[in-house]
């Protein structure tokens, strides 16, 4: 169209002189026969003496073939027009991806006159691009149509699984990134949602060698345990303490675009590509192989390969038909196999009584009578988390997950395992053998470092787990979160800590420091442990049981349970709502504390101290809930204490 006014604004001037011409004509004709109508036939003048009438008929002709010309070339413009954003719109249409409820725009709203269809279509004229024409506002009812270059990230719909499953897997890989991370984990997804909220646009690719997007490890070994459905394997939604339903994934599959569209994503986004494992980093490149040998470079790269289960050397070294029968409980798969073999079996051993034993030995446990299941716990310590809790309140918690129909051996030294008749026989160290059908190692996590020789990054000998700064960073491009970290913290030393609260806390905090803020590790990270709904645990900084400790307990009620807690907090993930929280000026009860050691048997709630050269270094809040940040400046305080009786009256445990 603006061809066309270009065009008609040099012919004009031409047809407003020849129009002139005309007029003259007709008038001295008029003078010289007055008989003749002044109004003469156009016929006449382009038949009238010479010298006007072949004059007239020249700028007739020129007139009438300009605008002839100037139609065709606006109908062929537009037509081109119409047919190309058609063609686009077609386009669009035909992905795969494409949104259900919006429908194409209608490209005009009135056609042109049809045309001969031998009409030959004339070659544009070889002259500058005009600048485009400002474009009308769209209708609300009409989607604006998109840019002939733009790629478009049309939300999945019509072909993703049902929220909770695996994400599509990708067709095309990215061969570039700026955001790499490496580990699909509660740290990784931490990182992901942290850069996005300081750059909206930020594009981030999640690797991960398992075939599910992020989600949640703790209701593994908790809540999914205690579920009434039949196919919560399938589903993984659970019911949490406070009755509120959710699913085991942080998002559902179409808060992530696919990998092959984050190229071209606009927006930016997260794509996830899973069942792929990073075998070589190239630091000095800035690239990534993958086991199936493609590459990927990024700006900046994350690591968060977590950690993998430790095995005991003598179920390792006993043969395949062992390991066969053994489970190494990490992943969604494992909880799956476990819940199959524990419905067909007769016995079952856990063999650990850390964190991870007593809780799936409790679930296990409540279990036990519904499909006649004998539940085995045998541990080295003398009671249940002995290497955390002080030892009476081990033996405490060993008498609880009794209760729970477990069948607890201490002291247990494993010397041999052998099968035997399709049966496993365990002998321990001082002569005593345990029979069982299937046995569940939970005796630790080996950090993933993998990638540490490739990568050239350190370890650290003591910890283990890559060793990187108080800003979470191995090299100025590269940083570690979670399970694999191995920090400095700023308060209590160089550390490693294998919590969910942790992995949700360094996450949050590379994923800021990838972005530029430059912000040590401070936040102190707690975490929980829940022997069912009615007996649960939070802890902070250094807890272990070799330091000395001081505890100060009251009668618990009704409402000092992890049920009770979380029906009053509104979450199942006790990790994500507190850490948001900050202690200033905690206020003490003012009812008078009980001298330590008054309630000998009984340790319905309180709180445990733990002390390095007078200073309190963690904090166990034993069924008591929603006090973390008062723990928390406790530790960050850093202060001696001479009366730990008055400190534990800022978590008000002798109110009803």
């Amino acid at each position: 169209m603006l061809k066309c006014r270009t065009v008609w604004k040099k012919l004009a001037p031409l047809a407003r002189a020849s129009s002139t011409v005309c007029r003259q004509n007709v008038r001295r004709t008029g003078l010289n026969n007055s008989r003749i109508p002044a109004c003469v036939p156009v016929a006449h003048m382009s038949t009238g003496p010479a010298g006007g009438g072949r004059e007239n008929q020249l700028y007739v002709l020129l007139v009438g073939a300009a605008c002839v010309g100037g139609a065709i070339y606006t109908y062929r413009t537009v037509k081109g027009d119409n047919q190309r954003y058609q063609d686009r719109i077609d386009e669009i249409s035909s992905r795969p991806h494409k949104r259900a409820t919006e429908e194409p725009a209608s490209p005009i709203q009135s056609e042109p006159p049809a045309v001969d269809a031998t009409e030959v279509i004339p070659e544009p004229e070889p002259e500058a691009a005009p600048s485009p024409e400002p474009q009308a506002a769209p209708s609300p009812e009409e989607p604006s149509p998109p840019a002939p270059d733009a790629e478009v990230a049309a939300p999945i719909e019509t072909t993703e699984p049902p929220p909770g499953g695996p994400a599509p897997a990708s067709l095309k890989v990215p061969s570039h990134t700026p955001y790499l991370l490496i580990g699909g984990g509660t740290a990784s997804f931490a990182a992901a949602r942290s850069i996005r909220a300081r750059d909206p646009g930020a594009k981030v690719l999640i690797v991960t060698d398992e075939p599910d997007p992020p989600y949640m490890r703790p209701p593994l070994s908790k809540e999914l345990w205690f579920s009434n459905d039949p196919s919560v394997t399938e589903t993984l939604r659970f019911k949490q303490w406070n009755g509120k339903e959710r699913s085991i994934y942080f998002q559902p599959p179409s808060f992530y675009i696919n990998a092959e569209e984050l190229d071209g994503a606009e927006n930016g986004g997260v794509a996830v590509l899973t069942g792929k494992k990073v075998v070589h980093m190239d630091v000095r490149g800035n690239k990534i192989k993958l086991d199936d040998d493609t590459e990927i470079s990024y700006d900046k790269c994350l690591i968060a390969t977590g950690g993998v289960p430790r095995n005991l050397q003598v179920i390792e070294r006993a043969g395949e038909e062992v390991i066969k029968k053994t489970t190494l409980f990490r992943k969604i798969e494992d909880f799956k196999s476990l819940d199959k073999v524990s419905r067909n079996i007769k016995s079952i051993t856990i063999i650990g009584g850390g964190f991870l034993g007593s809780e799936l030995a409790c679930a296990l446990g409540r279990r036990s009578t519904e499909y006649d299941l004998e539940v085995v716990q045998m541990f080295p310590e003398k009671g249940n988390m002995g290497k955390v809790l002080p030892e009476y309140l081990s033996n405490w918690t060993t008498e609880k997950v009794k209760s729970e129909g477990v069948k607890v051996i201490s002291e247990a030294l494993v010397k041999s395992v052998v099968c035997k008749d399709d049966k496993l026989e365990i002998k321990l160290k001082d002569g005593r053998l345990v029979k069982t059908d299937h046995i569940v190692a939970a005796v630790g996590l080996e950090p993933n470092v993998d990638l540490a020789k490739s990568a050239g990054l350190e370890v650290d000998s003591d910890f283990g787990g890559f060793r990187v700064n108080a800003e979470l960073q191995a090299r100025s491009n590269i940083w570690v979160a979670g399970d694999a970290a191995c920090f400095y913290d700023i308060r209590l030393g160089r550390r490693r800590v294998e919590h969910h609260d942790h992995a949700v806390v360094s996450g949050r905090l590379a994923g800021e420091n990838m972005t530029g803020a430059n912000k040590p590790y401070w936040h102190q990270s707690m975490f929980w442990s829940d022997l069912g709904p009615d007996v649960g645990y939070e802890a902070i900084g250094i807890v272990d049981s070799s330091l000395p400790t001081v505890g100060v307990f009251a009668k618990a009620t009704a409402k000092d349970t992890p049920k009770a807690a979380t029906e009053k907090s509104g979450t199942g993930i006790r990790s994500e709502s507190e850490t948001e929280d900050t202690a200033i000026s905690p206020v003490a009860s003012l009812t008078p504390a009980p001298n330590v050691g008054q309630h000998k048997d009984e340790y319905g709630k309180g709180v445990i101290f733990y002390l390095r050269d007078k200073v309190v270094v963690g904090i166990i809040l034993w069924n008591v809930f929603n006090r973390m940040p008062i723990a928390r400046k406790i530790i960050k305080d850093g202060e001696e204490h001479a009366d730990l009786n008055e400190v534990a009256k800022l978590f008000n445990i002798h109110d009803d």
